[in-house]
């Protein structure tokens, strides 16, 4: 065999053993056993279901997360939606603003406390949230539509004790 020969054998048979070793079954199967990976790629599938669903009625995740815990405990305060969210409190002044200027919420005065206000949702706000929760819930059954509905309990009994947890 001459030099030139070689040289091309060589070349031909670097070039195998580079596609030999990139075998893609097994090109994830490190990342496949770290939970942020995974809950990074279900988190990207299960948001842009809920993305789609809650923006056909002009709002954000955290508009609809709002609404639904003011819907959900008429009265709350904004302290207390801050707590419940992990919201910043100069973040939740901002978006009680925007939520009032669509009038979807009222504020109204604390029952036992008089100097905080309670926040409870408008007829309008009642009516859009019981149309976005009931498209939410869609969202999460096609989102998650590979577990059966007792899979999907122990996914959220799972994940509510990581992030519960740390609060």
């Amino acid at each position: 065999m001459s030099p030139a020969t070689r040289k091309v054998s060589n070349a031909r048979k670097a070039k195998q053993e580079v596609l030999d070793v990139s075998n893609e079954t097994d090109s994830t199967k490190y990342l496949e056993t770290l939970l942020g990976y995974n809950a990074s790629r279900a988190s990207h599938t299960l948001v842009s279901h809920f993305m789609r669903s809650v923006s056909t009625f002009n709002l954000r995740t955290v508009d609809f997360s709002v609404l639904s815990v003011i819907g959900h405990w008429p009265g709350v305060t904004s302290r207390q939606l801050c707590n419940q969210l992990n919201v910043l409190p100069p973040n939740m002044v901002v978006l009680l603003r925007d939520l009032d200027k669509r009038e979807l919420i009222k504020r109204q005065p604390h029952p036992t406390d008089g100097r905080a206000t309670g926040l409870i949702l408008s007829n309008r706000g009642k009516s859009l949230m019981k149309k976005a929760e009931k498209a939410a819930s869609a969202a999460d059954l096609q989102g998650s539509k590979y577990l059966s509905a007792d899979e999907r309990k122990v996914l959220i009994f799972l994940l509510k004790k990581i992030y519960v947890t740390q609060r």
